[in-house]
């Protein structure tokens, strides 16, 4: 299972954050063609190197994990300026959220 969603996960998060895969392993401290690697089901990362693959997206390991969850960082914004509501706005948010979600 993951030798399949580590790789497809890491490519989508990495193009959501607009890098190369060349410059991502660079900025790691790896060989050019590391993500490559990953990305083409080559390899898979060692757990520290997940570590920092997580730190460089932005996105903590449970994210990672989070199919359910396109875009961690995105989310994450959303659900900090929503402790921010006051009760009666976040009632609101939530109930357009709700006929927003029931249109699909």
């Amino acid at each position: 299972m993951y030798e399949d969603f580590v790789p497809e996960r890491l490519a989508k998060l990495r193009t959501q954050k607009g890098v190369s895969a060349r410059d991502m392993s660079l900025s790691l401290g790896q060989a050019n063609n590391y993500i490559n690697n990953i990305e083409n089901k080559k390899s898979l990362p060692a757990m520290q190197s997940f570590f920092y693959i997580c730190e460089y997206l932005g996105v903590t390991p449970q994210e990672f994990f989070d199919e359910e969850n396109p875009n961690p960082e995105a989310l994450r914004e959303f659900i900090a300026e929503a402790k921010r509501l006051d009760s009666k706005s976040m009632t609101h948010i939530l109930g357009l959220m709700k006929e927003l979600n029931n249109r699909k």
